[in-house]
């Protein structure tokens, strides 16, 4: 995967090469000068010729050091450059990605993880190219050169580094590989210890209401000593790894020097021999403990990387489906048609679930807990994707569109709304990213939340918090609707919109709702009793099904399970004696003409 972006830039690859050949050439050619170099200082007695002569060497020596530098400075430039842009690709493209996976997807993972994996992602990159193209590249270069050059010299020299050379190589990377399977663990204890440690950080207030600090501790140490554990048993593979390393280099330096004093000592050798020689070990001892240490670094950050890379080849739970069309909404007609849906195996949440809304209708959607209403709404969002049926949209079926259409068409209030770490301008912006600053101040207005922020002393270039942390339950509420205000899109969910506002507040929203709703389909969970007498049509849902249906005034005269729902609530709302359930009642008999009335009535009851 990491080659696919890095092949993006040609340019940029062959200057890395060419400055990696540059700098060996450097390397390999200065030694040669020397040995030349020592060979007329230990041959001739000084004088003017030879002054000359060593002048002269010196000056090719220089010019190979500049060759060097010049080498080394395009490598880093290059380097520095191929670098960022991979990286901030890699970056984009998995973000996008992780964008792309389902609502599923999001809610079984912890955040923190996520994004631990998403940086970890993008730096592996960086580790990697370092070690394969300013390390591995290089240093094979340069060991290769060596061994042709020391057998041109002297063969039986050339052929033992070179033996050598590939048997280290060899050693390095079989034990590398049985190292592996530690550095995967370690590196998943690693994200463990990110994902407990933000999800602790992120519930911190939880932790201190219920005293849970010393809980807690326990908690991350236990995950922290997992982590310790498997970094100890990783470094210590690493120590016994150096072990082996370090006799190699023992064993190779003592028998060159000794195939080498055996050769001087036949006249077969000399001095600058020595130096030639001595210099390539050196410099070869020198890059293969850089390689032993890179190596470690390579198989971290593949390590790193296969988390990424395993979440990246995961297809999406929801996709759009090859040649998805847009979504056209002319009257904003709802329609599920046996629908069955189950989040795990085992009972379906809605089994043959069939309703239909008519374009513009105000539908509310009531039932006991687990009845189903909210996923009616997730599946209409597609968040997830029904298991049989079919849910259209004026005869479109959704799962046949795109879902940035699909969602575009959707103006969605959820129960808890979370609002990003940005300015509240930006924040109610959101509903429609090209509104002007008037746009929406005036949303805020209808939503009423500008009064609030009026009062701010940053106004709205206030910042809310990670996920609208500094404002209120019902500040974050009247941010979401005024941001569903903005969007003004046909089709219009509330999952239980106003649960977080105060009975003053719903009371001055109700009006801005209604002007929203106008001439929208309209969707509604709620318990609330001033929003769901004034829909045009409730469905009462039980165990994923649709078991009554109709206005609530009808719904009250069948006596069915609305009633036993309403009685309830009633009767919480108004004192919860007897007498108050059958003065409501009475009073719901003598309203069929004046429903809004009765709702208001018992607003003002409830205020």
């Amino acid at each position: 995967m990491y080659w696919e972006y890095t092949r993006r830039y040609p340019l940029y690859l062959v200057l890395i090469v060419l400055s990696a050949f540059g700098l060996q050439a450097a390397f390999l050619g200065a030694p040669l000068f020397l040995r030349q170099f020592f060979n007329l200082l230990a041959a001739n007695t000084p004088n003017a010729a030879v002054v000359a002569e060593l002048t002269g060497i010196l000056v090719l020596v220089a010019g190979l050091y500049l060759i060097e530098w010049i080498a080394r400075r395009i490598q880093g430039w290059t380097q520095v450059n191929i670098q960022a842009r991979v990286m901030a690709d890699l970056m984009s493209d998995a973000f996008g990605y992780l964008l792309g996976h389902s609502y599923n997807f999001f809610i079984s993972r912890f955040s923190g993880s996520l994004t631990h994996k998403v940086n970890k992602f993008s730096k592996a990159y960086e580790a990697l190219f370092d070690t394969i193209l300013t390390s591995f590249l290089p240093t094979f270069i340069f060991v290769v050169g060596a061994v042709i050059v020391l057998a041109t010299k002297h063969p039986i020299l050339g052929l033992m580094l070179g033996l050598w050379v590939v048997c280290f190589i060899a050693f390095q990377v079989y034990v590398s590989l049985l190292r592996q399977p530690l550095r995967l663990v370690r590196s998943e204890a690693e994200t463990q210890t990110t994902a407990s440690l933000s999800d602790a950080i992120s519930n911190q207030s939880t932790i201190a209401l219920f005293s849970g600090r010393t809980y807690e501790q326990g908690v991350f140490h236990a995950v922290v000593e997992v982590w310790r554990a498997a970094t100890k048993r990783s470094w210590l593979a690493d120590e016994w790894i150096w072990a082996g390393v370090g006799f190699f280099m023992l064993a190779i330096e003592i028998a060159l020097l000794y195939g080498a004093v055996i050769f001087w000592s036949r006249g077969l050798l000399t001095v600058g021999d020595f130096v030639l020689i001595q210099a390539y070990l050196l410099t070869t001892f020198d890059r293969l403990v850089m390689i032993s240490r890179e190596l470690r670094r390579f198989y971290d950050a593949f390590a790193d990387a296969s988390e990424m890379v395993a979440m990246l080849n995961s297809p999406h739970e929801v996709r759009d489906k090859r040649g998805a069309k847009r979504l056209r909404v002319d009257t904003g007609e709802v329609w599920f048609d046996d629908v069955t849906f189950n989040f795990h195996k085992g009972t379906p949440i809605l089994h043959q679930f069939n309703l239909t809304i008519a374009g513009g209708e105000r539908v509310a959607l009531v039932g006991p807990s687990g009845a189903g209403k909210s996923t009616v709404t997730k599946l209409l969002l597609r968040l997830y994707d029904v298991d049989r049926g079919e849910i259209k949209i004026d005869k479109q079926d959704i799962a046949k569109v795109t879902q940035d259409t699909l969602r575009e068409a959707i103006s969605f209030v959820p129960q808890e709304p979370i609002l990003f770490h940005r300015t509240l301008m930006e924040n109610i912006r959101y509903g429609y990213r090209d509104a002007t600053d008037e746009m929406v101040i005036e949303a805020a207005k209808k939503a009423h939340c500008h009064e609030f922020i009026s009062r701010l002393p940053l106004g709205y270039d206030t910042f809310v918090g990670e996920r609208g942390i500094k404002l209120s339950g019902g500040e974050r509420q009247r941010v979401a609707i005024a941001r569903a205000i903005l969007k003004d899109a046909p089709i219009l969910v509330l999952d239980e919109a106003t649960s977080s506002l105060d009975s003053e507040s719903e009371a001055l929203i109700q009006d801005a709702l209604n002007v929203l709703m106008e001439g929208k389909t309209v969707i509604v969970i709620a318990h609330r009793l001033s929003t769901i007498m004034k829909m045009d049509r409730i469905i009462v849902m039980e165990a994923g099904a649709v078991v009554a249906q109709g206005t609530h005034l009808q719904l009250i005269n069948e006596r069915g399970l609305y009633q036993k729902l309403w009685s309830i609530q009633a009767g919480g709302f108004l004192g919860g004696s007897e007498d108050d359930e059958i003065a409501v009642s009475e009073a719901q008999a003598g309203e069929e003409d004046d429903p809004a009335g009765l709702a208001d009535r018992l607003a003002e009851e409830e205020k």
